[in-house]
């Protein structure tokens, strides 16, 4: 049976993601559906594809991903089934699904064009309930991916920013903030080695016109409480975060933010 794994900015106080599960379940009963997250930022294609990536490397193989944070929902942009090395993603063609897709290796991408696998007279603003549940449940029934459209080689990739190290400086910005308020990089371990930066080590933060020195650490707890610190967390990328407490409301910073980071 296929895990059908859902991700949206939806959020939960209003019926939209379970007009999407209730569609899914009248095709296919017996669906397994887990919510990957429905608080993505509104609009955020950028955090949408960051979480999509870092749940996507848990699910077993043969999971079926739904993506919706659609802000042109309704124009011209594509609705897409990518087949990937061990999952399925669906969703729109903005970039919100090739991160996790090529990091899973992608087969084949395909517009989705047949009509006889959507709900009837889908609403031109509610593609996930409409478009995307409904190719789910039947691509979780068996159907092949070629039945519901055509193969295409053309569509939108996420232009990321990569860090880089200059001049013994790391520049590199904020990716994601975490419900906890920690700041998410997009520096890796790769990064820190370039710099030599060890477990121990102290490093000059630059963000937003203002100087921190901080401590690179291996977890939370290895500064006091409410100091603010750098470590490499659970998803593999460099995070600022407080002891205790809130990194970005005390640095008021927010996604796409510059930082520059420096070994003492």
């Amino acid at each position: 049976m296929s895990v059908i794994a859902l991700l949206t900015d939806f959020g939960l106080k209003d019926h939209y993601v379970s007009q999407m599960k209730g569609v899914i379940l009248s095709i296919n009963e017996n669906a397994k559906i887990v919510d990957i997250t429905h608080e993505i930022e509104k609009y955020n294609v950028y955090a949408g594809a960051f979480i999509l990536y870092l749940a996507a490397k848990f699910f077993p193989k043969g999971t079926i991903y739904v993506a919706v944070v659609d802000p042109s929902v309704g124009s011209e942009r594509k609705p897409l089934l990518i087949d990937a090395k061990g999952g399925f993603f669906i969703g729109p063609d903005n970039g919100l699904l090739m991160l996790a897709a090529k990091e899973k290796g992608i087969t084949a991408v395909y517009q989705l064009l047949n009509t006889k696998y959507f709900r009837k007279e889908p609403s031109s603003t509610f593609h996930g309930r409409d478009i995307f549940a409904p190719i789910a449940a039947y691509l979780s029934l068996g159907v092949s991916p070629k039945e519901f459209g055509e193969q295409i080689t053309s569509y939108e990739a996420p232009s990321f920013i990569e860090a880089k190290v200059e001049r013994d400086k790391i520049l590199c910005e904020v990716i994601y903030i975490d419900s906890f308020g920690n700041i998410i990089t997009n520096a890796t371990p790769f990064h820190l080695e370039k710099l030599t930066l060890s477990l121990g080590d102290w490093i000059n933060l630059r963000i937003k016109n203002k100087k921190y020195k901080i401590n690179f650490s291996k977890s939370y707890f290895n500064v006091k409480k409410g100091r603010l610190l750098a470590l490499i967390g659970s998803h593999g990328f460099l995070e600022l975060a407080i002891n205790s407490g809130n990194a970005a409301k005390n640095l008021k910073v927010k996604s796409g933010d510059k930082i520059v980071l420096e070994k003492i």
